[in-house]
């Protein structure tokens, strides 16, 4: 399991843990090499201009010519791709959260818009997979959403140039937004990028008025857990998941914000003892199934948590739901916002009252 399945996963037990990474090997995952004259679809005609140069946290990237056999490493990049009209030749197999397909809801709905079938994938169960991507002889890697090292760019760099998150990102914590904008630099598709981030942002938009009972309304989103070894996670606002709730008009609990600190990263810890300190209208929690939102009642100290207690606990228990939004692109965020989002309002609503 990579880095951001373990971020996902954060509060699960020993045992749900081992449950969850025997399902994680959805999808082909050999290093298969593509058809000789496959290759990157590009819309003719909507490229800039070549050389260009892309600014990244590793220094910079020169992309001589328009790329045609674009591969991705981590997750969210080639979604990224295809939201901007090119379909990768190959990329990082779904390794958590995948539908019946070993792809997306929101990846095969845009790969059917696009006429095209599921690139060819290689695992990253164990780290990028060098050889998996050089098998795919691409031109240029996209990982702007990634927790690559300096040491994977420069092994990486040596198949061909390499986008790198922005200066600045955590490891997998660059915004849908800037990974949009910076791999639509890297590919000539700037405008595109431009258009697909407002049209998104519009939708978000619509979203939160269309769900006027969120408006204002706190929340915690972490992982709660009595049979984990740390009960309790909770997201910070660099994580994609506060992110997503912030841009509908919520608001982040005050006692994460005044809690966390740069050096925390994406999430804080919590002692039990303190559960009731917790204080938000809403709080969201990923779990196995439905027995550890009865476990969580039952605990008498995570009990305690004010949302818990006001029946106002959001429990996921379905990957793909986690997965839109913790891995959040232009692709699975519309599709979070009809699938994820109704469930987090109807907690909202009743906070309320």
């Amino acid at each position: 399991m990579n880095q951001i399945s373990r971020r996902i996963l954060l509060g699960t037990s020993a045992a749900t843990l081992a449950a969850v990474l025997a399902a994680c090997t959805t999808g082909p995952t050999d290093p298969v090499a593509p058809e000789p004259d496959a290759t990157t679809s590009v819309t003719p005609g909507a490229a800039g201009e070549f050389p260009r140069t892309i600014t990244h946290q590793y220094g910079e990237t020169v992309i001589e010519a328009q790329p045609e056999r674009v591969a991705s490493v981590s997750w969210v990049n080639q979604d990224v791709a295809l939201a901007l009209g090119v379909v990768p030749v190959a990329m990082a197999a779904v390794e958590y959260g995948a539908n019946e397909n070993g792809s997306t809801d929101w990846m095969d709905a845009k790969l059917a818009e696009l006429g095209a079938d599921l690139p060819t994938t290689y695992s990253e169960a164990d780290g990028i997979n060098f050889t998996g991507v050089a098998a795919a002889t691409p031109d240029l890697i996209i990982a702007a959403f990634s927790g690559i090292t300096q040491e994977d760019y420069d092994k990486l760099s040596k198949i061909a140039p390499v986008v790198a998150p922005p200066e600045g990102a955590l490891a997998f914590g660059t915004s849908w937004q800037d990974s949009t904008r910076l791999i639509g630099e890297a590919l000539g598709l700037e405008d595109r990028a431009a258009e697909v981030v407002a049209d998104v942002e519009a939708a978000v938009a619509e979203a939160a008025e269309q769900y006027p009972e969120i408006q204002g309304k706190t929340y915690l989103y972490g992982s709660v857990d009595p049979a984990a070894a740390e009960q309790i996670y909770l997201y910070t606002d660099v994580d994609n998941r506060p992110r997503f709730l912030n841009s509908l008009g919520m608001v982040q609990a005050p006692v994460v914000v005044e809690n966390a600190t740069a050096e925390d990263g994406f999430y804080i810890t919590w002692s039990p003892e303190r559960a009731d300190e917790l204080v938000s209208d809403v709080l969201v929690t990923w779990a196995m199934d439905e027995s550890v939102g009865e476990a969580i009642k039952a605990d008498p100290l995570l009990s305690s948590i004010p949302a818990v207690a006001n029946d106002a606990l959001v429990l996921q228990t379905d990957n793909h739901l986690v997965l839109s939004v913790s891995a959040a692109s232009p692709l699975s965020i519309p599709w979070a916002l009809e699938n994820v989002l109704p469930a987090i309002a109807e907690a909202a609503e009743g906070a309320g009252r």
